[in-house]
């Protein structure tokens, strides 16, 4: 009898420390797009029930059922769907909305990468918020790696003047990437020099007046959706005058340089190889 009550208990031992009391996998909102894109890096993808309207990478978020954009998702349906987390972030995100949702008892985790130089920070903060520290230690030395990389073997040549570049966000109205952003770090770190540098601030409006004046060397243009090509045709129209929109120095970059995410290293290399292929 005793012998059958010790098997008994080393049998319920082996149950219940077993895959039965397993944590259930977490439930994650996330309510910006390259922040949707870190959560499948990480291997999360499985764990996302719902995402903000402007998510569409990787292809499969596309199924996700919505929740409204980045500064006006429907915090009804997110406390619905009763997340466990929900990802935001302050570059994008209004700050309300996570106060809000803090105060409906849902718990938040507020991703701060806005330069480049944070991105492999915030990548290791969101993994330890959601026990997946070991993967985001290797995204961001991924990361790191590329950073250090290009900024090794992307500089000019003493002799040769930087390349002054014009990154347009938005055609119209005419919005470029200027100081204290990731894109700027970007042309930094590939020894290019943004003309919008000294604006006051990160995403300033320009006027035509302003890009003719300064004659960029290269123009570099997010590809966007249709309506954002057709603007940018008439944008490139408008400045024919350019030595670099006659040349043929206007290139069409991908997202990725626009998300702060684990995709940015295909952003920089986006931008190096149309530098490189630039004739001195």
């Amino acid at each position: 009898m005793n012998t059958f009550r010790i098997l008994a208990a080393m049998l319920l031992c082996v149950l219940l420390s077993g895959p039965a009391l397993a944590a259930p996998a977490m439930r994650i909102i996330s309510l910006a797009p390259n922040l949707t894109e870190v959560l499948y890096d990480l291997g999360l993808g499985e764990q996302v029930i719902a995402v903000s309207s402007y998510c569409d990478y990787p292809p499969g978020v596309k199924a996700k059922p919505k929740i409204g954009g980045m500064s006006n998702p429907s915090l009804e349906a997110i406390v619905a769907m009763k997340p466990d987390v929900v990802v935001l972030t302050d570059d994008g995100n209004p700050r309300e909305i996570e106060e809000r949702l803090r105060g409906l008892g849902v718990r938040t985790h507020v991703f701060r990468a806005k330069r480049l130089d944070d991105l492999p920070r915030e990548i290791r903060a969101m993994g330890t918020a959601l026990n997946v520290e070991d993967r985001a230690e290797r995204s961001a030395r991924r990361i790191e790696t590329a950073i250090r990389r290009y900024g090794k073997t992307s500089r000019p040549a003493p002799a040769r003047a930087p390349q002054r570049v014009l990154v347009v966000v938005q055609p119209e109205p005419l919005m470029v990437a200027g100081p204290g952003t990731a894109m700027h770090d970007v042309l930094t770190l590939l020894g290019l020099r943004n003309i919008a540098a000294s604006a006051r601030s990160g995403y300033p409006r320009y006027s035509l007046e302003e890009v003719i004046r300064q004659a960029p060397d290269v123009i570099f243009i997010g590809k966007g959706h249709d309506d954002i090509k057709a603007q940018s045709r008439r944008l490139l129209k408008r400045l024919n005058s350019l030595e670099a929109v006659r040349e043929g120095r206007v290139h069409f970059i991908g997202d990725a340089l626009f998300r702060m995410g684990p995709r940015i290293t295909v952003g920089i290399a986006e931008i190096a190889g149309h530098v490189r292929n630039m004739p001195p």
